[in-house]
């Protein structure tokens, strides 16, 4: 990309190099969402080889990628984030947050999602069912530990996401974002039943460790409470997400994963919260 003299000193030129490309973008929303190499990307973008290879090189060079061999006969190699593309996954959110919000809806801020919307057509008719976890995906506990989103040793692990609890909302209530402390402890007064079927629960939030560990101390929560403030998680299944107390957040839904990191259902919106930790118990005990 050429550029004016004066833009050497811009971050947000220097940025544009980078991801103002439309290929490079959706080349690193697929690593994000684990399709690390070759013919995964080639297959899910429907990109030809050589400008697949090109794109790969030059996020290579940029630092953003850096390749991981994992056959020598033939040589082939996974593409992986570096910290620095790590660092881009808050802004891939963002992008699909004011996508969804400004270019596929009607600007309104909302913790919900209709029927007829992008994010509901995402999470339904593009089947997040079905998507698959990246591999070793962990996200900071309320203890500040990493801690992995699917339980290793569980039958069947319950995601739920949810915008934040103990947030002012302020003068004019987003639709869907309260509501957080009752999931909690619908949960919370469930997860006995939950741990007789050998089912884990994970709650999740952009919202930092300590402010999560402080709230779990206060609801006595037992299941653990994982922070997706870098946005790994959401970029990872492309969850709805919208923009509210000063703070990019998750909506509330529910997904029920297998042991094998595969998303077997997905409940979205979640409007009726206590009927929707009763059929998260169901699938979960059907999966």
């Amino acid at each position: 990309m050429r550029m004016h003299n004066a833009d050497e000193h811009c971050g947000i030129a220097q940025a544009a190099v980078i991801t103002g490309d439309w290929w490079n973008v959706l080349v690193l929303r697929e690593i994000a969402r684990g399709h690390v190499r070759f013919d995964a990307l080639a297959a899910e973008l429907g990109l030809s080889r050589k400008v697949l290879t090109e794109r790969l090189g030059r996020l290579v060079a940029s630092g953003v990628l850096h390749r991981s061999l994992y056959q020598r006969r033939p040589v082939r190699y996974e593409y992986l984030l570096t910290d620095s593309g790590l660092a881009l996954l808050p802004l891939l959110v963002a992008m699909q947050d004011w996508g969804d919000r400004w270019v596929l809806g009607d600007g309104t801020t909302t913790a919900t999602a209709a029927e007829d919307g992008a994010e509901h057509a995402r999470v339904h008719a593009l089947a997040l069912a079905g998507a698959r976890l990246p591999a070793a995906l962990e996200l900071p506990s309320g203890g500040g530990a990493e801690h992995p989103v699917v339980a290793p040793d569980a039958a069947a692990t319950v995601l739920f996401t949810y915008p934040g609890t103990g947030v002012d909302w302020g003068d004019e209530p987003i639709p869907g974002a309260a509501g957080c402390t009752l999931e909690h402890r619908l949960f919370r007064d469930a997860w006995p039943d939950f741990r007789r079927a050998g089912v884990a629960v994970h709650g999740v939030s952009s919202q930092l460790p300590y402010e999560q560990a402080a709230f779990a101390r206060a609801e006595a929560i037992p299941y653990p409470l994982l922070s997706d403030a870098r946005q790994r998680l959401a970029a990872a299944l492309r969850l709805p997400t919208f923009r509210g107390a000063g703070r990019l957040r998750l909506k509330r839904l529910i997904l029920v994963v297998d042991r094998e990191r595969t998303v077997r259902h997905a409940l979205f919106p979640v409007d009726d919260i206590p009927r929707a930790v009763e059929d998260a118990l169901r699938l979960a005990t059907a999966t």
